[in-house]
């Protein structure tokens, strides 16, 4: 299949696909024609002229039978392969194969973050999964790029509860969203796949049931999902669109403190401290949230989608681990009035 060049585009309207594509829309099917007609203050058959250009010009999909006229991204393959994992380096993969078909199309921010998140992921593979093998396929659209990454190792949420002995795999998953989380300290930081999953417009991590999502969409959100669709090894999604405004520069100085170079501040996602339907009521649950949290400088707990919390919860978060450890510096937000009583209670317990 031929790549169109879509610099040929009016780049108008690629930020016009950007923003009716954007927050979660990538794979949409859109009806294009009255939002295109109010932005460029045209009639209606001059904006159908333009989508139908796009058509032609392999940018859109028009899709059969739809009043009023629907369009979806059209998508191209540059990139189906596996790879030995014994041998591989990752930076060959990367500068080989998936470098020369990103750069005609990533702006220089995007092609940074790309090279950055596709390296950790694969060296990931390499010295962690265990696996024989890895599959690395890349797509691209007009306005994003969409690479996945498979193994057909262990499963790293298997791994991490078998090394790090939790209780849960879905554990795993609180750990690794806190960052500095490693099964091989001697060589790695546990930065790697944190600062990747927040780089992304959209991450996603799947291993034998478990999926684990990061979508930066108006601030950052989290999902943890259980799925029948077992895979097998540990998969990897990521999608960035070409001209992101974010730089990897900024995202790592918003987890250090100011006059600090180290990864020293983390969010902490608290509704994925429930396991099944709990209610976030108990010490134990508690002491599941702050583990190594006591790592970091400055921890910031956000609430978003948790209803409410028990007394001794708050108690064993804002209290007694504050008193162990008063050098964390610990702070909250996106807490809802029920929420920020309790902790109000347990703060003034001190």
């Amino acid at each position: 299949m031929s790549l169109p060049s879509f610099e040929r585009i009016d780049r108008d309207l690629l930020v016009f696909l950007s923003e009716q594509y954007g927050e979660g829309q990538l794979h949409a099917e859109l009806a294009l024609s009255a939002p295109l007609q109010e932005r460029r203050a045209i009639s209606r058959q001059a904006a159908t002229a333009l989508l139908n250009r796009l058509v032609r010009g392999g940018v859109l999909e028009a899709v059969d039978k739809t009043r009023p006229k629907r369009y979806k991204l059209r998508s191209y393959g540059v990139l189906n392969k596996v790879y030995k994992l014994d041998g591989l380096e990752e930076h060959v993969v990367w500068a080989n194969d998936l470098m020369p078909a990103l750069e005609q199309y990533a702006g220089r921010e995007a092609l940074s973050i790309w090279e950055y998140g596709v390296t950790e992921m694969i060296n990931n593979a390499i010295d962690h999964s265990e696996g024989g093998s890895i599959h690395v396929r890349c797509s691209i659209t007009a306005i994003e790029a969409i690479c996945y990454i498979k193994d057909d190792g262990e499963g790293i949420f298997r791994r991490i509860k078998r090394i790090c002995d939790l209780a849960d795999e879905r554990q795993a998953i609180l750990e690794l969203s806190k960052g500095k989380l490693t099964t091989d300290p001697s060589r790695h930081t546990g930065e790697g796949l944190f600062f990747t999953s927040r780089a992304m417009d959209w991450f996603m991590l799947e291993s034998y049931g478990l999926f684990f999502s990061h979508a930066v969409e108006d601030g950052e959100r989290n999902w943890l999902i259980e799925s029948d669709d077992e895979v097998k090894g540990s998969l990897v999604m990521m999608e960035l669109m070409h001209n992101t405004g974010r730089t990897l520069k900024e995202l790592f100085n918003q987890f250090a403190e100011p006059d600090s170079f180290s990864f020293n501040k983390t969010v902490v996602p608290v509704r994925l401290v429930k396991i099944g339907a709990e209610s976030l009521i108990s010490r134990s649950q508690a002491h599941r949230l702050l583990a190594r949290v006591d790592k970091f400088e400055k921890v910031i707990l956000d609430f978003e989608g948790v209803e409410s919390i028990g007394q001794a919860f708050a108690d064993e978060i804002f209290r007694v681990f504050q008193k162990q450890y008063p050098e964390v510096d610990m702070t909250f937000r996106n807490a809802n009035d029920d929420v920020q009583l309790m902790i109000r209670r347990a703060i003034a317990g001190r």
